[in-house]
């Protein structure tokens, strides 16, 4: 290093010198301690992963509040939608819905008769516990069944 940076006056005595060669020094140890931190792949990593971390989790508070919240909008709207969709069936259609629920409904006594008789024990557990949850959700099940029907029926009437 024969000639001084640009920006700094040739030093007149060897104090200055030094001290020009100090200010060097920290400057360079400096630099190589930001290249350094910037070539160290691994801790980038770390903290990159933490901070992806964080923000996930942060999104996933945020959907699940909203779908909590999104979820009673859902089912008011489907219990609307089959609300709609029995109110714009023709009257023979409903009554044939009708007489088919009420066999529909002796067939599942005579059936869960029987299969209280011959089902083993963990079996029925199960089944009963499927038909609480069914019923927990018996809105969603019957909207669902509304729509279904609609749909069929459009289907049909296209059809035909």
């Amino acid at each position: 290093m024969t000639q001084p940076p640009h920006d700094e006056p040739i030093a007149s005595s060897t104090e200055e010198l030094r001290e020009q060669a100090e200010r060097t020094r920290a400057e360079l140890g400096k630099t190589v301690e930001a290249l350094s931190a910037r070539t160290d792949v691994r801790a980038r990593a770390h903290e990159k992963a933490a901070e992806v971390k964080e923000q996930a989790a942060a999104k996933a508070g945020e959907l699940k509040e909203q779908a909590s919240l999104k979820g009673g909008e859902l089912k008011a709207k489907a219990a609307d939608l089959a609300h709609q969709a029995q109110d714009r069936l023709p009257d023979p259609v409903r009554d044939r819905a009708a007489q088919v629920a009420e066999q529909a409904r002796a067939v599942a006594s005579e059936v869960g008769g029987l299969w209280e008789e011959k089902a083993p024990e963990p079996v029925r557990e199960k089944t009963a516990r499927g038909a609480r949850l069914a019923w927990d959700h018996r809105t969603t099940l019957v909207a669902a069944a509304g729509l279904a029907l609609v749909v069929w029926l459009a289907c049909r009437r296209r059809k035909g």
